[in-house]
């Protein structure tokens, strides 16, 4: 498999430092006892954005705990696209806009301050196979930028080559599609796809796609979920299996707590979410590799769909390492994404604990706060502090669209964590299960598709 070529542009290191005289200024909120924040622009992408730590006026160098603030992924079209030369700019530039105050809106009136404006152009050429640094260090800002009273802006601006296979389903996943590789304008045959749906009471699947000796043992079902019968209204049955071109089982996905609607609700609720355990075929059985937990959020324009994703250890039955956590709009859609090191705001509104989704163009993307137990940092921003290192940067993104649409969902996968074919069925495996997470979310009052339904349930 050939990966395509992909560009990681990443803002870290951030700081401010303003000099005593500016104290004094009666426009300007005082960084030291006001919070800062900016946003970072790049042409075509969602803005995104990120806090800066005030750093005392006496620092000579910058702390040695340094983190990433936002990520750009640019694509070989993206990096077309921004070359375009234009009556404006002759050549691309990142913009930076940074305020005093917090962050965020009201009425749709900004609370913050502008207090400088940064442009740091980019040369984009020759970073698909090399590493280029575009700024690193300290910058004179604002007003009487370049004096010695001017404020000081910190930042480093770099590009580095990140290579991905793209892999597309030919269709939706419950309908058993072929999954094609995608490298410029070829596409590739790579996997099959078996969606298996299971009646209630009958533990045979409908599908034939597993051989007798690599069935699922019934103890690591009782380890990750319950198969037992609920009362009331619940999607239970799914299962999703990836084959290499030779019909091998490469990967699995199997709900294995049913979706199930809160009681007086016809929603699937975050206090008993549904989940999904993906599987990799190893010693003549399935063992598992991931946990996909997903439910309903509840609530005007945050309505949609929750998911949270932990990578389980060593196929243990012990806590797993949460990777990702935020939620897609219902309808409009959006992506599952796993990027481990950055700390900016989610520009489509979800709260990734890694990294959220990027925006409708497959390029920018941003993350919310990362958990306790999952690395912070990239590169040269921490990755080795964490025990799992291995996961670290961009991982895996999926489209997934929203309620009702035809979804063929693009998976973009990192070569640095593909080694094999059962490492690449894996995350497609996993994206077929948070695009069904759509629709076994769906509300309860809402007619399925037959080719998701049991005898008897309502179908659309």
């Amino acid at each position: 498999m050939d990966p395509c070529p992909f560009i990681r542009l990443t803002i870290g290191n951030l700081a401010l430092k303003v000099p005593l005289a500016a104290k004094t200024t009666s426009s300007v909120v005082h960084p030291s006892s006001s919070p800062c924040f900016c946003k970072i622009k790049l042409k075509n992408f969602p803005p995104q954005t990120a806090a800066i730590p005030y750093i005392p006026l006496e620092t000579t160098q910058f702390p040695e705990i340094q983190t990433l603030a936002a990520t750009f992924h640019l694509s070989s079209s993206d990096i077309e696209r921004l070359a375009c030369r234009s009556i404006f700019a002759s050549k691309p530039c990142l913009k930076i806009l940074i305020y005093t105050g917090r962050a965020g809106a009201a009425c749709g009136v900004h609370s913050g301050r502008l207090l400088a404006k940064v442009s740091v152009p980019l040369d984009l050429a020759g970073t698909q196979s090399k590493q280029c640094v575009f700024h690193n260090g300290w910058i004179s800002v604002g007003k009487g930028a370049g004096k010695a009273s001017s404020a000081q802006f910190h930042l480093n601006v770099k590009a580095e080559p990140d290579p991905r296979f793209v892999f597309q389903f030919d269709g939706e996943p419950e309908c058993s599609p072929q999954v094609v590789q995608i490298q410029g304008n070829i596409r590739q045959p790579v996997f099959t796809c078996k969606f298996s749906c299971r009646q209630t009471g009958d533990r045979t699947m409908r599908s034939r796609s597993l051989p007798p000796e690599t069935s699922v043992p019934r103890s690591w079902l009782n380890s990750f979920g319950s198969e037992r019968e609920r009362p009331g209204k619940e999607r239970k049955g799914w299962s999703i299996t990836v084959h290499d071109l030779s019909g091998s089982p490469v990967a699995m996905a199997s709900i294995v707590t049913p979706f199930v609607a809160s009681p007086g609700t016809d929603r699937v609720s975050r206090s008993n979410p549904g989940s999904w355990l993906i599987l990799r075929p190893g010693d003549c059985t399935w063992k598992p590799w991931g946990r996909l937990e997903a439910w309903r959020e509840r609530g005007g324009a945050t309505d949609g769909l929750g998911y949270r994703f932990e990578l389980i250890p060593d196929g243990s039955s012990g806590a797993g390492i949460v990777l990702a956590e935020s939620t897609i709009s219902s309808h409009r859609g959006g992506k599952f994404s796993i990027e481990l090191g950055s700390s900016s705001s989610s520009p489509t509104g979800g709260v990734n604990r890694s990294r959220s989704r990027g925006g409708g163009n497959g390029g920018g993307s941003g993350g919310g706060a990362s958990p306790a137990n999952s690395p912070r940092g990239s590169g040269d921003y921490g990755y080795g502090l964490w025990p799992w290192s291995v996961y670290k940067g961009f991982v895996m993104s999926a489209s997934v669209e929203g309620e009702g649409k035809c979804s063929k969902p693009c998976v973009e996968v990192s070569v640095q964590h593909v080694s094999c074919m059962e490492d690449a069925a894996s995350y497609v495996a996993l994206s077929a299960a948070i695009d069904l997470s759509m629709d076994a979310c769906r509300l309860f009052n809402q007619r399925m598709r037959k080719e998701l339904c049991h005898h008897g349930e309502s179908i659309a």
